[in-house]
């Protein structure tokens, strides 16, 4: 196989942090030698969250074998995530913002049609749903852990307690159509077609304040790996938390 070299977009200053996490990994478990060092290892798992590289990419790239990649990839990963903020965490921080952003986005993955939880049939193909919370500027705050494609947004918002917390915070929040029925502070724009001028006034303010939430959508997009998943889809929530964690590193 033949090798090449390449770049990732991201700064250094995030692969300093990556090494410096994996380092401290290292001498938790007493690690005395490994085929690469911990700076290898993290530019390794770096390339596979931000550019998707395959294993047998990564393995033909630092001359290790496609075991030893699945090994490394999965520490970082699982030591990334550890660092992911909880929900009471992440309002602390979302308690100085003005208003956020709340929006839900289907992440693809590679499952087959028996895989019915996970098949969403407004985009007609299979995925997870994340939900993503950002502040007024658009920028990621926070991702919450992934279920399955079928769930709707408003069901998915209850289930991690996203409402309840916004409330207690005392924030507003900015949502689309699919969040109708939330109450408290989350706001809405009208439904139908035949609306009062007021009303169409309204939705459109709400819809500019609300777009610039497609940013965030973007930064997790950008990173080839989420643009269709194909790993178990019980290490999605961790890959999402390690991808929130990298983006708050970059910051």
């Amino acid at each position: 196989m033949l090798a090449y070299p390449s770049s990732i977009d991201l700064s250094s200053r995030t692969l300093r942090f990556l090494t410096g996490q994996l380092a401290v990994r290292r001498q938790e478990i007493g690690t005395r030698w490994r085929r690469l060092s911990a700076a290898r290892q993290a530019l390794l798992a770096l390339a596979h969250l931000r550019c998707g590289d395959t294993y047998a990419q990564l393995a033909a790239g630092f001359g290790i074998g496609i075991a030893t990649v699945f090994r490394y990839i999965g520490e970082a990963v699982e030591v990334l995530s550890a660092l992911a903020p909880s929900l009471a965490e992440a309002m602390r921080t979302i308690r100085a913002k003005a208003f956020v952003i709340l929006d839900g986005t289907l992440l693809p993955i590679d499952r087959i049609a028996a895989d019915t939880p996970y098949y969403w049939g407004k985009h007609k193909r299979h995925g997870v749903n994340v939900q993503v919370l950002t502040d007024p500027f658009g920028r990621l705050l926070w991702a919450w852990p992934a279920l399955p494609g079928s769930t709707h947004d408003l069901t998915a918002a209850r289930r991690h307690g996203i409402i309840e917390a916004l409330a207690d915070a005392g924030l507003r929040c900015w949502a689309d159509k699919a969040y109708q029925g939330a109450g408290g502070p989350v706001r809405v724009p009208f439904r139908g077609r035949r609306l009062k001028r007021w009303k169409r006034r309204h939705n459109t303010t709400h819809t500019k304040n609300r777009c610039v939430g497609e940013q965030a959508m973007a930064t997790l997009k950008g990173r080839r790996l989420l643009r269709k998943l194909r790993c178990s889809t019980n290490r999605i929530t961790d890959v999402v938390k390690a991808v929130l964690v990298l983006h708050h590193a970059s910051a």
